[in-house]
Parts: structure tokens; C-alpha cells; sequence
């Protein structure tokens, strides 16, 4: 257990002993990466966050600014269809979208214009109509 810092020392001075002691310890001996330089990194921190994100791939369409990640929503909506069973379900899902693209159309936030208009309904069940087996 690490011991408590003692009132009279400065904060850094205890964290770089508590460092020492790790290191004669030989706590960070077999650490993945030892022996090399640090990866470079030229963005902010977002970018780092994105670069995590896509590496344990997981979804990065949360980083997008509203206007960006509703028009990846419209591009991704047949795949995200095709796994929808009902067209009332199908209604409900294009009914969300197009009332979050309205609600970015009334009070844009920060970001990029939004360049997209709502969904036609009918068009969608068009497709998903087209996509089911027969």
C-alpha cells in the first residue's frame, strides 16, 4: 500500500519518491512498450480519445458534432434496418431521426451546417421493403 503523504512535503517530491521506490521495486520493469520512445501524438486530446476508441473498436460517431453524426445516421440506416423485423418499428426509428434532425434544423448547435433534411418515411419503407425476403 502506498503510505500517506507526509503534511510537510510538497506533492511533487512525494509522487517522484513514490516513483523511485517503484522503480528499485522493478514494478515497471516488464511493462509492454520498455526501452521505447513514447508515440508521438500531433492532435488534442479528442483526437487521442478517437484514436482509443478506434482501436478498441468501439463507436466514434459520439465525437461527431450533431450535424456530422446525423448525416452518418442517415447514410447507416439501411444497414441499422435491416435487422428490423416490424414496419411500425421501422416508422418509429425514421419518426426519431427526423424529429432530432428538425431539433438541430431549429437550434443548430456548434459545429459544421447541417446539411441533411428530414427522412422521407415512405421512401425508407420503400427500401426496407425492397431489402426483407420474400
Amino acid at each position: 500500500m502506498t503510505e500517506r503523504k507526509p503534511a510537510d512535503m510538497p506533492v511533487g517530491d512525494w509522487v517522484e519518491r513514490q516513483i523511485r521506490a517503484a522503480q528499485e521495486r522493478g514494478a515497471f520493469d516488464d511493462l509492454p512498450g520498455a526501452g521505447k520512445p513514447l508515440p508521438r501524438r500531433s492532435g488534442d486530446v479528442m483526437e487521442w480519445v478517437a484514436e482509443k476508441l478506434r482501436s478498441e473498436n468501439a463507436d466514434t460517431t459520439a465525437l461527431l458534432p450533431p450535424s456530422l453524426a446525423l448525416r452518418k445516421e442517415i447514410e447507416d440506416l439501411p444497414e441499422r434496418l435491416a435487422t428490423v423485423r416490424s414496419e411500425q418499428k421501422v416508422r418509429e426509428i425514421v419518426a426519431d431521426l427526423n424529429k432530432r434532425i428538425r431539433d438541430e434544423i431549429l437550434i443548430p448547435r456548434a459545429g459544421p451546417p447541417l446539411l441533411v433534411r428530414p427522412v422521407d418515411v415512405e421512401d425508407v419503407l420503400e427500401t426496407w421493403r425492397a431489402s426483407r425476403p420474400t
